[in-house]
């Protein structure tokens, strides 16, 4: 009964949490703005002004963004992590951010380095880096969890090696820079236009996941478990990698890579609640949404006339929460606090 209501609380703050990051957020930046300005902008009272302009075509894409961005990231760790009972299950264990990674990449290097040429190249990529994964775990005919974590790794490391072999291309002042800092992550070029596409791509996805959080439970009992209670693991896990793939690929060809955002969500979710059953999805989602903030607010914070990669901070949230773990004991436990 504690742990359930410990749950059950715990939602409700990280949703507390992220409005009040969202609220700073709006202030922050090399343009400051004050919440009353703010409530003069929303209340009509300032169009046509440098301030008006400034929050609706940078700020309020911005932090929808980074709202999006953090939901996804935050859920597809906790879907990775209960689906394959791993700890160190992450948005990246299919290939979809080294693949999105080498899309990018090619897009920059080949001359169509235009915002929407990466994009578009990032996001084929990172389809196509599931594709691989499937047809590979189909080609071994034993469709289980250790074979998707296995083709996952083989196709990182294909993408991550054309990586390489793109860096060695690129020109090493202007094409190879931007690939260092897409492949660090960041929220400085979105726009409302990118905003609304990732929406489209996220939020039905979203849904749906939080819709299929009773089948997720069932797959983290294992297999013969999950066949006993009347659901197909090969069906389901295809389906979870599907849309979870689909969400962290829009996600990434805007961003770029955002390092261990996906990975530390869950634990934090999981110190929060101390179970993995009832709204533990939702709650991975809103974690993660609330480190995408606090992260980008620092990173137009700590440097003047210059952003961080958004990857820097996010290593560093997630080096005290992998201690913590690591020191408990308690990172992989899984199955007795569902």
């Amino acid at each position: 009964m504690r742990q359930t209501n410990r749950s059950r609380a715990a939602v409700p703050a990280a949703a507390v949490l992220l409005a009040a990051l969202a609220a700073v957020s709006l202030c922050v930046g090399s343009f400051p703005l004050s919440l009353a300005r703010i409530g003069e902008i929303l209340a009509g009272g300032a169009r046509d002004t440098m301030d008006a302009r400034v929050f609706w075509t940078l700020r309020v894409p911005r932090v929808c963004m980074g709202l999006l961005a953090g939901l996804a990231l935050g859920l597809a760790g906790g879907v990775y992590q209960t689906v394959f009972r791993n700890p160190l299950a992450s948005p990246d264990l299919t290939g979809v951010a080294a693949g999105a990674s080498f899309g990018a990449a090619c897009a920059i290097v080949l001359g169509a380095g235009g915002a929407a040429q990466i994009m578009g190249g990032a996001f084929a990529m990172g389809l196509l880096s599931l594709a691989l994964v499937l047809l590979l775990v189909r080609a071994a005919r034993i469709e289980r969890t250790g074979t998707y974590i296995l083709a996952g790794i083989i196709v990182s490391s294909a993408a991550e090696a054309g990586l390489m072999v793109l860096k060695t291309m690129a020109d090493p002042e202007r094409e190879l820079a931007a690939i260092e800092f897409w492949t660090m992550g960041s929220l400085a070029s979105v726009t409302a236009d990118k905003a609304r596409l990732t929406a489209l791509c996220v939020l039905a996805p979203l849904l749906l996941l939080l819709l299929f959080r009773r089948q997720t439970a069932m797959l983290s009992l294992g297999e013969e478990a999950a066949r006993g209670m009347g659901l197909d693991p090969a069906f389901w896990r295809t389906l979870l990698l599907v849309l979870t793939t689909l969400m962290v690929a829009a996600v990434v060809s805007v961003t770029g890579v955002i390092a261990f955002a996906g990975l530390i969500a869950p634990h934090i979710a999981f110190l929060l609640a101390r179970r993995r059953g009832g709204p533990y999805l939702a709650l991975c989602a809103l974690v993660g949404a609330d480190i995408l903030l606090a992260a980008d607010m620092l990173a137009r914070s700590l440097s003047k006339g210059a952003e961080l990669p958004l990857s820097i901070l996010t290593i560093l949230f997630a080096v005290p929460v992998l201690a913590l773990l690591l020191c408990r004991g308690k990172g992989g436990r899984y199955g007795d606090d569902a």
